[in-house]
């Protein structure tokens, strides 16, 4: 779309900024290769710096002097780019949907036309063997039959792949009509975006590209766990069970999600990877009996491996804390790094050497103490860390804030940035998608393998340290949570094939059970019976996984 004041508009912000804006834009990017290029000495640097920071002064002074009539300009550019857009838009909206209404009827035709020249074909080849009754002749009839129908099939998919593509260039087509309208808007402004025609896009983007399919495809399950939840919602308060919905019932929900998210997002980096985790409810009876030990108020009752019992009352609060937080992190991260090792070097699947791992901790953890629960932590530490904040009365109801939600949503925002916003982040990716790749592109493979396990340690030692605050840890503390924690982060979209997933997905997965659980348990379901609407859930999940993962194949 050409218009003789859109390119005068452009010329004239092209001839303002030239000096000002892009100038600037240009020689800091000068000075951030110079800063990055080796070849140069440190007086070449320096000068080159120098001199570009001068001229940058410079072209602040042009910069500030041309801003109110860039202004102007761009407010005038952007109004006439509308209004034009506007017209073009609907003429193209309105051509592609005429192009996309005679693709259907033309495809509905060929598709009639397909299956009368089949059911002709069947009739012929039915006749040409009529009065022939010997056994090669059947076979022979239904073997021509066969083929025909496998030829019916083949033209139909054809058919509908021809109708498939042309009407999604059709949609692209509408859809480039919109951006190229963005992008002029946005040149005017200099690339800066805009809330409202970025969200437009967005929705545009999505509705030109929406395939039912698909869409049933990558959230079917979730579909009908939502379904299952406004069912669970619907029968509490019709079996006397009390409003599901209750503020103090989704802080419970939240608060038992809180330790267990730590350990998801330990496991989901494994899962990444291709891999998994069957050490982690060890390793969290681990970190919660050396917790229980060191913030036991008195005497311990217990003794590890024949030594103790030891009283840490004599030792500040600050300092018990500190070494159990401590204690734990390290013990877990040294036993997963032990796996991780052999997983790394050896290329020993995580399933095995987490399952070894696992057994070696049950194993001195039940000789070591015994398997005799340390006790309770001090009440007030307890209540410090894993009590709850009132927050007042809601309905003639007391309504409480558990703390322990705070630790969990810090480790899910630590646990973003490791994914999304480093090197170590890109290069997991990487590794879980195609480890040759990977290793050929210059990604050392060991090492992200093992930065995974390791932070994998330190979450399940955090996680761990927070077990104890909710129940007296023994040896047996954490049955089951490696199950939970695997199936939280694939119920997310965390793929077992490796490379495809998001913290997120792992955070909605661990809700999502817990939620599922406490449903259950609030409707007065047998707990055995809970167990089956998991399995179910898990295997739907991995179904699922499986068949888009033989899609992209």
């Amino acid at each position: 779309m050409e218009d003789k004041e859109l390119n005068e508009y452009s010329a004239r912000l092209n001839e303002l900024r030239k000096d000002g804006v892009n100038l600037i834009s240009a020689l800091k990017q000068e000075n951030a290769a110079a800063k990055r290029n080796k070849l140069l000495s440190a007086d070449e640097r320096a000068k080159l710096i120098a001199g570009n920071n001068a001229k940058i002064e410079q072209a602040k002074t042009v910069a500030e002097k041309n801003k109110a009539e860039i202004a102007e300009i761009v407010k005038k550019a952007v109004a006439r780019n509308n209004e034009l857009s506007k017209a073009e838009i609907a003429k193209v909206n309105a051509e592609q949907n005429d192009v996309i209404a005679k693709l259907k009827a033309e495809y509905a035709e060929k598709i009639v036309k397909i299956d009368e020249e089949t059911l002709a074909r069947k009739k012929e080849i039915v006749a040409s063997y009529a009065g022939k009754t010997s056994q090669k002749d059947n076979e022979d009839c239904k073997e021509d039959l066969r083929v025909a129908e496998y030829e019916h099939n083949s033209a139909l998919f054809d058919a509908k792949n021809k109708f498939t593509s042309a009407v999604d260039a059709a949609k692209a087509i509408k859809n480039q009509a919109y951006v190229d309208y963005v992008q002029k808007n946005r040149a005017f402004r200099n690339g800066q975006t805009n809330f409202k025609e970025d969200f437009t896009l967005s929705v545009q983007n999505y509705i030109n590209k929406f395939k039912m399919s698909k869409f049933l495809l990558d959230n079917g399950l979730y579909l009908a766990i939502l379904v299952f939840f406004i069912v669970c919602i619907i029968l509490a308060p019709l079996s006397g069970s009390g409003n599901l919905l209750s503020l103090p019932n989704i802080f419970t929900i939240l608060e038992q999600s809180s330790v267990r998210m730590f350990y998801a997002l330990g496991v989901a980096g494994l899962i990444l990877l291709a891999g998994t985790d069957l050490s982690v409810g060890r390793m969290v009876a681990m970190g919660a009996v050396v917790t229980g030990l060191f913030l036991h108020p008195g005497q311990n009752i217990v003794t590890v491996f024949g030594l103790g019992p030891w009283d840490f009352t004599t030792c500040s609060m600050v300092l018990r804390l500190a070494l159990a937080l401590f204690l734990s992190i390290f013990l877990c991260v040294a036993f997963s790094a032990f796996a991780g090792v052999f997983s790394a070097k050896l290329k020993i699947h995580p399933f095995i050497s987490t399952l070894a791992t696992q057994l070696i901790i049950y194993g001195l953890l039940f000789f070591g103490t015994s398997g005799t629960p340390v006790g309770s932590i001090d009440a007030g530490i307890k209540d410090l860390i894993g009590g709850r904040w009132i927050l007042g009365q809601l309905g003639g109801e007391l309504i409480t804030f558990p703390k322990l939600i705070i630790p969990a949503i810090i480790a899910i925002i630590v646990a973003w940035f490791i994914w999304n916003k480093t090197t170590f982040g890109k290069n997991m990716y990487a590794v879980g998608g195609n480890a040759e790749a990977a290793s050929v592109s210059g990604i050392s493979v060991f090492w992200v393998t093992m930065g995974v396990f390791i932070m994998a340690g330190i979450f399940y030692g955090c996680g761990a340290f927070l077990e104890a605050f909710k129940a007296n840890a023994s040896a047996g503390t954490g049955q089951g949570y490696e199950l939970d924690a695997i199936a939280a982060c694939v119920v997310g979209g965390i793929s077992f094939n490796g490379g495809i997933g998001k913290i997120g997905g792992a955070v909605i997965g661990v809700i999502i059970f817990t939620s599922l659980t406490y449903c259950l348990t609030f409707l007065g379901i047998d707990t055995n019976l809970q167990f089956v609407f998991k399995g179910l859930i898990i295997i739907a999940a991995v179904a699922l996984d499986s068949v888009k993962y033989l899609k992209r194949k």
